[in-house]
């Protein structure tokens, strides 16, 4: 969720040495590095230089294993912070998309044109988000999700035919337009020349589809994904499904889905797949979308009520059309603690790291072992990945569960993360024949700090197992572990907090696991930032500073940092 859409729900500091790096375990493979995804963005001003919530695809055409695209909230079009004023420029995307055809050892983010405030001012220009939004009179407003499906063809879906590559997003009217009546909507664009993609081509891509059609005034849709069935085996291949949380004027917060079946030119009515009446405190939110060999459709939520946490799951078994009542897998308890910081600015989150800092997030990641792109390997086996507090504060775990029976049946959740880690953020993604499962997740390395004027270090990390009979899986080994960097040093655009989003991100195919995360190696904290947030809790804050003036030039630089990983 963008910073710039929050609903009421829910000098450079050095770190302190080498204390605060954790070792990999002996058992571990060669560990490869990672590489910069956002390669084109720069390092100030703020917030020009922030990016958050990244996503991955890794194209499953045999042909094409190597291309892998990433997309993230991107700022990078952005005006710079006039004053103390940070906030979001009218009109300005923030869908950022990267590009690697190598298996993610380099990354290319190309520049397209559409409108821009670069130069402060917007205008016609160079950007660095997916094109063609202020064209149809839309701003593509972030939460990325990315989808490879077949590209259809005269004699219907074929591999044949080539990937066609999906870009879910959020998205709002450009100023003084009135495409939509909603506050917030689901976009879909989908490219299928990637190279021209890549080279900055607008052309590369289509027209952004608006897929969510209950729209009326205080509809706000968020926290949405996509996928395409992309098993050749499946009675619906082809078929691209998008789902979301519905906020609605009612107090009603339904997931939802809707469905294309000509390849992303036009979407269903949405389908309710599960309702609920939201709280300040309480909801569902943060779906999650796969599909088996078959063609059944999974979607995964997270549903925090008043008598506590669930990880749940509905199933469709014609094509996304209707779903059986959702069931729940397993219980979830939130990570962090609830932030006085955030609750004296009218803005209640858990955070992770501490006072005024980074939000703490548990939504389900989900993946299933479907055989593609044919189908014909399949084990069909379910896997799903969330962070939980259940042992409290400083001793999150980074839980994963499977299911061999198509999620009827679950297995006792395991905590995969590395000792001594707090993960945040965990994702999971399992080999299309089921023969490993990789995992991401953002590594705080301290615990939940009352002040702000003492180090928050954190890191990304990517683990994996090998999946044995019968589902279970062997021990997890860590397979890379990011460069450590204070979270102090990202913000919210209106500097009241950290940010780093709410999502990472992996995705899995036979010969390999890409993941993708956030990372704040390259961000600078800022002291005059330090004590503004502090002084939110007392009845007399600071006034709020300027990041141009006020601070290292390199505050704020939050970047989305990636790599492709193979088993021991």
């Amino acid at each position: 969720m963008n910073t710039r859409r929050l609903l009421a729900l829910t000098a450079a500091v050095p770190l302190a040495g080498t204390a605060l790096l954790l070792s990999v375990p002996a058992n571990a493979a060669p560990d490869p590095g990672d590489s910069l995804v956002t390669s084109g963005s720069p390092n100030a001003p703020f917030p020009r230089n922030k990016q958050n919530e990244p996503a991955v695809g890794a194209a499953v055409d045999p042909a094409n294993y190597k291309t892998l695209v990433a997309g993230a909230n991107e700022e990078i079009d952005n005006a710079p912070c006039d004053g103390s004023d940070c906030s979001f420029t009218p009109g300005i995307s923030d869908n950022g998309i990267y590009f690697s055809f190598d298996a993610g050892k380099t990354w290319k983010q190309p520049t397209y044109t559409g409108w821009s405030a670069r130069t402060g001012t917007g205008k016609v220009g160079p950007i660095g988000a997916v094109p063609n939004y202020y064209e149809a009179d839309l701003v593509g407003d972030g939460d990325p999700a990315l989808a490879f499906g077949p590209r259809p063809g005269p004699n219907g879906f074929s591999w044949s035919n080539g990937s066609r590559l999906y870009y879910a997003s959020l998205a709002s009217n450009f100023p003084d337009k009135s495409t939509f009546d909603a506050d917030e909507a689901i976009s879909i664009s989908y490219a299928d020349d990637l190279k021209s993609a890549a080279a900055g081509h607008n052309s590369a891509w289509s027209k952004p589809v608006i897929a969510s059609h209950d729209l009326e005034a205080g509809v706000f849709d968020d926290k949405e994904a996509v996928w395409a069935d992309n098993a050749a085996s499946s009675a619906h291949f082809g078929t691209v499904y998008t789902c979301w949380t519905s906020f609605r004027p009612d107090g009603t917060s339904p997931i939802v889905l809707s469905r294309s079946t000509d390849g992303g030119k036009t979407y269903s009515t949405p389908t309710i797949v599960f309702n609920a009446v939201a709280t300040l405190t309480t909801g569902p939110s943060g779906c999650a979308i796969r599909t088996d060999s078959l063609g059944r459709v999974y979607v995964a939520f997270e549903n925090i009520t008043d008598n506590g946490g669930f990880q749940m799951l509905a199933r469709s078994y014609n094509g996304g059309k209707t779903f059986e009542p959702a069931r729940n897998v397993a219980s979830v308890t939130p990570v962090g603690k609830l932030d006085p910081a955030h609750v004296a600015v009218d803005d209640p989150r858990f955070t992770m790291d501490g006072l005024a800092g980074a939000r703490a997030g548990e939504s389900p990641s989900l993946d299933i072992a479907n055989g593609a792109p044919t189908g014909n390997d399949a084990t069909n086996e379910v896997v799903l990945a969330w962070s939980d507090g259940r042992k409290g504060l400083n001793h999150e775990e980074a839980l994963i569960t499977t299911s061999m029976d198509r999620g009827s049946h679950w297995a006792a959740p395991i905590d995969a993360k590395q000792s001594g880690d707090r993960p945040n953020f965990t994702a999971a993604g399992i080999a299309p024949n089921g023969h490993d499962i990789y995992l991401t997740y953002d590594a705080f390395l301290a615990p939940w700090r009352e002040t702000t004027s003492t180090a928050r270090p954190m890191q990304g990390v990517v683990r994996q197992a090998e999946v044995t009979s019968k589902g279970m899986f062997a021990t997890f080994v860590t397979l890379h572990r990011g460069q450590v960097g204070d979270a102090r040093g990202s913000s919210q655009n209106d500097l009241t907090s950290e940010f780093l989003g709410d999502y990472n991100y992996v995705s899995a195919v036979r010969s390999f696991g890409a993941a993708v995360w956030n990372d704040v190696r390259h961000a600078a904290v800022c002291d005059a930032v330090n004590k503004y947030r502090q002084s939110l809790i007392t009845a007399n804050p600071l006034p709020k500073p300027s990041p141009l003036k006020d601070c290292p030039k390199q505050f704020g630089n939050t970047d989305i940092y990636g790599g492709s990983y193979v088993e021991p």
